[in-house]
């Protein structure tokens, strides 16, 4: 059914519930995960018009990408990575598309309709803007997927 999962990662708390929740997905289902990271710092937004050097955040976002990865490559699952540069909705819905994904796994915080206006909200841009559908885990719900045939 879903062959190639984009794990949209935040490098923060929320991770923590979203990547056992796809992880055991995906080996129920025996799919590929694609873990995605966008740095948007200024360095991040800016690196290929100024031709800007690799900074802390995109370092450390990388070795945060790998390092996830090899946690779930531990646990015999295929998964590859994926910095991505700039505005976090754009990135997702390209990489989406340009990797063929057939799904995009994100994490909510559960912000009210008021928050969102303020301070935006990436998965409300990502599913406006894609027809890969989209997957959201709560954030600080428990990492665990239910049961088969739950629900």
């Amino acid at each position: 059914m879903y062959h190639k999962i984009l794990v949209a990662l935040e490098n923060g708390p929320a991770d923590a519930t979203l990547v056992p929740h796809i992880a055991a997905l995906a080996r129920r289902l025996g799919s590929a995960l694609l873990l995605v990271h966008v740095a948007d710092g200024f360095a991040a937004r800016n690196f290929e018009q100024l031709k800007l050097a690799e900074s802390d955040e995109i370092r450390a976002d990388r070795e945060y990408l790998e390092t996830t990865a090899a946690k779930l490559r531990a646990d015999d699952l295929t998964v590859t990575t994926l910095l991505a540069l700039g505005n976090p909705p754009t990135e997702i819905i390209r990489v989406a598309v340009s990797e063929r994904c057939d799904l995009i796994a994100m994490t909510s915080h559960g912000h009210k309709l008021v928050a969102d206006i303020f301070l935006g909200s990436t998965i409300e841009k990502v599913r406006h803007n894609t027809a890969v559908p989209i997957l959201v885990v709560r954030a600080g719900t428990g990492g665990s997927a239910p049961p088969m045939g739950a629900r």
